[in-house]
């Protein structure tokens, strides 16, 4: 039986290969609270230089305590500069604002979104915006961007506690409608130390939206894939 076992599990892993340590990229973090913090601060420890940015600055000086050199504070404005890739991580009422402020700044970079439209928080347009899919929406807020769904089903609590921890790894769906930038995006989930899982095209996403039936379920790749119905 541990025999058995022990064959499955190599299996799995086979079939989901771990992607390697990427090299160190400059990202941008607009938005330094629970979750902007939380992944921000995981890729810093796996190597890549962050830039976190916030309009509450203290909120930020809390974000890079005890991250080290590659970890620094910005504007939103030298975030979205400095960035390579960056993430957003705000209420999503303020991706208008975003746009009018940075908009022009992020045009074609890659956009980690794990942002989620909550009526109760956001008003009519998270309503419009659940019925339409978050990802497909988020990408018509902020045009010209190259946006990749992740992150978004998870409490902060979570993904901190779950990162990096021994194989199997939790699976995080990951979904663009460019090639290129999920690619990155998987990468940038891996780093982060989770499996990353290809859920398709931005309108894929919405079977992974918040409240759906894998939201906040702690999965592996291959669980992550069935409950997906994904190939």
């Amino acid at each position: 039986m541990k025999r058995r076992a022990f064959l499955s599990v190599v299996a799995a892993l086979t079939a989901f290969p771990a992607f390697a340590q990427s090299k160190s990229m400059k990202i941008g973090v607009i938005g330094s609270g629970r979750i902007g913090s939380t992944i921000g601060g995981l890729w810093v420890k796996a190597g890549h230089e962050v830039m976190f940015s916030d309009r509450d600055q203290e909120q930020v000086k809390r974000a890079i305590d005890g991250l080290g050199p590659k970890a620094r504070a910005g504007t939103v404005h030298e975030a979205a500069s400095f960035g390579d890739a960056v993430l957003i991580a705000v209420p999503y009422r303020a991706l208008p604002a975003i746009r009018d402020e940075v908009g022009i700044r992020l045009r074609g970079k890659v956009v980690i979104d794990p942002n989620n439209p909550v009526p109760s928080r956001d008003g009519d347009m998270a309503v419009q915006a659940r019925e339409k899919g978050a990802g497909v929406s988020t990408a018509a807020l902020l045009p010209g961007v190259r946006v990749v769904r992740a992150f978004n089903s998870w409490g902060y609590s979570t993904m901190g506690r779950e990162a990096n921890r021994p194989a199997p790894r939790m699976a995080i769906p990951v979904a663009a409608d460019d090639p290129a930038a999920l690619r990155l995006g998987m990468q940038l989930v891996a780093d982060a130390g989770f499996d990353p899982v290809n859920a398709g095209s931005l309108a894929a996403s919405r079977a992974f939206d918040l409240g759906s039936s894998v939201s906040g379920q702690i999965m592996t790749a291959e669980e992550m894939r069935r409950a997906l119905s994904l190939k």
